[in-house]
């Protein structure tokens, strides 16, 4: 259920996601804690779970990934998902706010913290705890939360937080929101220094065209690739770099026409 929390004065509405993918159930901790201290002094802040079927399975979706429903040209079949069902309601409560912050995090080990943002939202960005931020996910891998907020003319960003195994990612998305809140004006200002934030931009994203992709290596986020660096093999085709950059969210083992990585730069 959502909870939504009202200040005595006007201002915007704000919402925060959390549980997109019922595995990251770090972010549902994170905001119960946190709720009870909350003293909203403007505005509206709707908080709501994401995926509540899979949080309860601990399962990153139920049928169909949440995360890639928000776009216009959703496939038939995933129309008749829970998740897809899913997605309009939450629809409604984004249709009504002007800014969204999506919590996530990440299993892979040693992952860096970083905010998925389009220009629209480089200055409330910049108001947050990260070093990095990233664009170009609209484009590349649409159908985020975040994503229809662009669309729709409001402002989208995504928190990852770094690894799920590593309690400073609670940490990090509990200042997170915090900053957020102070940044919109729900709550007190609290002090802090805009910091210099990195910049990295997608420039693609990798669909598998069989079910034997597999990678040359284990890749870290973020790790830099050279210009015609072998990333993995799909089939009997080797899938080389066409450029320097670098590879987020590699990953094989995959169904043909399924995400194996982004290349960025």
């Amino acid at each position: 259920m959502p909870i939504t929390l009202k200040g005595p004065r006007p201002g915007g509405t704000s919402i925060i996601l959390v549980g997109v993918h019922g595995d990251e159930r770090f972010g549902v901790a994170v905001v119960k804690a946190l709720i009870p201290a909350l003293r909203i002094r403007s505005g509206t802040v709707v908080i709501l779970p994401g995926n509540p079927r899979a949080i309860r399975k601990n399962v990153r979706y139920t049928e169909t990934n949440l995360n890639r429903l928000f776009k216009a040209n959703v496939p038939t079949h995933q129309k008749r998902s829970y998740e897809w069902r899913r997605a309009q309601i939450l629809k409604k409560y984004l249709d009504s706010a002007d800014v969204l912050l999506d919590i996530h995090g990440s299993f892979t080990p040693r992952s860096l913290p970083f905010l998925i943002c389009e220009q629209s939202g480089f200055n409330l960005a910049g108001q947050l705890p990260f070093p990095m931020v990233v664009s170009g996910f609209d484009d590349n891998q649409p159908g985020g939360t975040d994503c229809y907020m662009n669309r729709i003319g409001k402002i989208g960003i995504c928190a990852e937080c770094g690894y799920l195994g590593d309690p400073e990612a609670k940490n990090i998305a509990k200042k997170t929101i915090l900053a957020f809140l102070s940044a919109r004006g729900h709550i007190r200002a609290r002090k802090t220094s805009r910091r210099k934030q990195q910049r990295k931009q997608i420039e693609y994203m990798y669909l598998t065209k069989t079910s034997r992709f597999k990678l040359a290596k284990a890749f870290k986020d973020f790790e830099p690739i050279k210009k015609a660096q072998l990333i993995g093999k799909d089939g009997d085709e080797e899938i080389r770099s066409k450029k320097a950059g670098f590879v987020l969210f590699a990953r094989d083992g995959l169904p043909a026409n399924d995400e194996a990585y982004l290349f960025g730069v």
